[in-house]
């Protein structure tokens, strides 16, 4: 049984997604045993499966090349493949509306000066972030997933940093004490 999927990503990253000398691509089609056909004009992927059935994971395949396509670095995009880690995908545009500049300054409330919101919301739910074009990505585990989401619905919804990083803090606090309970 054999599996297709074409997968579209921005241009610009197509080069992230090859890699230096190919290695990036190469990397994904030995962990993931999949084959992927790059289309450096259009940003199509196609990801095909290969080889030994019981080893082939074209889903997480499928969710790297997504990763990669909506700005994460190769490496943070590849913890897909650790435990339980999901991509989850927010569209900006539920909170701005099609007003370029609402989205815009949702984008800055998320990133922060600097990058400081973002890596602060990373930091204390433990995911990994990104913001790029109208989406902001999240990579985490299933429960560590659900608070970064809530963290960036409530900073794209106005609510202040410093509320949602206490609400952070509160819930790695609880999460400390359930597994002292243990």
């Amino acid at each position: 049984m054999s599996f297709e999927k074409l997968i579209r990503i921005p241009n610009d990253r197509i080069a992230v997604l090859i890699g230096k000398s190919g290695n990036v691509k190469l990397k994904i089609e030995s962990l993931c045993h999949v084959t992927l056909d790059i289309d450096g004009e259009t940003g199509e992927v196609l990801l095909k499966t290969k080889g030994d059935v019981e080893k082939i994971q074209p889903f997480k395949a499928m969710e790297i090349v997504t990763a990669i396509g909506r700005g994460f670095s190769p490496e943070n995009a590849m913890t897909l493949l650790k435990g339980e880690n999901a991509l989850h995908i927010i569209d900006i545009r539920e909170f701005a509306g099609k007003s370029n500049a609402n989205i815009e300054r949702i984008k800055g409330r998320i990133i922060g000066e600097g990058g400081r919101a973002r890596r602060n919301m990373e930091n204390l739910s433990g995911t990994y972030i990104s913001v790029y074009g109208r989406t902001v990505s999240i990579i985490g585990d299933s429960s560590k997933l659900r608070l970064a989401v809530d963290a960036i619905s409530s900073i794209s919804s106005g609510s202040l940093h410093g509320a949602v990083y206490t609400k952070l803090e509160a819930a790695n606090r609880n999460e400390k004490q359930e597994k002292m309970k243990l």
